[in-house]
């Protein structure tokens, strides 16, 4: 891994372009507000890449300059390339780290690299979030209370169809009394990937510093490791 962790934050940029309430609290796009405070973070630098770039922004240059993708997309899942969602899983597998936020999780690549539908229950209703820490030990955790306190947010409730986290770290609370695992550790090949819920559009919750702190937890966590790269096919004896 290069000396700085190298983020590129993706994002679809649609919401922002075309609906009022959202650029008015997002005025530069919410890949700007998620990449600017974590660019203030010493030893990680920061790009972005949105869905109407050619190839979304993550050409193979790009990507293998990329230690962890940050991914946002909500309207547009089915325009992404599922040839660039193959380069992206390839580059998973191969030891990118992936941070996947909100919405995401209908998201191509997430699907992909999860192998189940991926689905909840919502509702956008102004319900109060109180995120709780389950994990404190963990890295994604460092420097956060017992909870994030959120305030209104979209719900999301269980139940959540993806595999059983091999970390959770993160669950919360929606003040209609349901309950939804919002922070989920994955490896997938050399990769690692983290699943944050918090980030509906229409809420400045990319402004809040706790999400940010998550946010650059899960970067460092999530960079790629110097360990060995497995041999797969047909092998000689170790043992003569």
């Amino acid at each position: 891994m290069s000396a700085s962790i190298r983020v590129t934050v993706w994002n679809e940029y649609r919401h922002e372009r075309h609906d009022e309430r959202v650029a008015a609290i997002y005025p530069e796009g919410m890949h700007i507000a998620i990449a600017l405070p974590l660019s203030a973070n010493p030893g990680i630098t920061v790009r972005t890449a949105t869905l109407d770039e050619p190839e979304h922004g993550l050409s193979v240059e790009l990507l293998d300059a990329t230690d962890v993708l940050i991914w946002w997309g909500h309207l547009a899942h089915g325009e992404v390339s599922d040839t660039v969602v193959e380069r992206v899983a390839a580059r998973v597998l191969d030891g990118m780290g992936l941070v996947v936020l909100h919405s995401g999780h209908f998201a191509k690549i997430f699907k992909r690299l999860m192998g189940t539908s991926c689905d909840l229950k919502w509702r956008v209703g102004d319900d109060h979030e109180r995120i709780w820490v389950v994990a404190p030990g963990h890295p994604i955790a460092a420097g956060l209370g017992e909870t994030i306190e959120i305030g209104p947010e979209e719900m999301y409730g269980e139940l959540f169809d993806v595999p059983a986290p091999e970390t959770l770290v993160f669950i919360s609370w929606f003040s209609g009394g349901e309950l939804f695992r919002s922070g989920c550790c994955y490896t997938r090949g050399r990769g690692k990937i983290f699943y944050f819920r918090p980030g509906h559009e229409t809420y400045p919750t990319y402004h809040h510093p706790d999400v940010q702190r998550v946010i650059a937890n899960a970067v460092v966590w999530a960079a790629p490791v110097d360990g060995p790269r497995p041999q797969f096919g047909n092998a000689r004896p170790r043992n003569p």
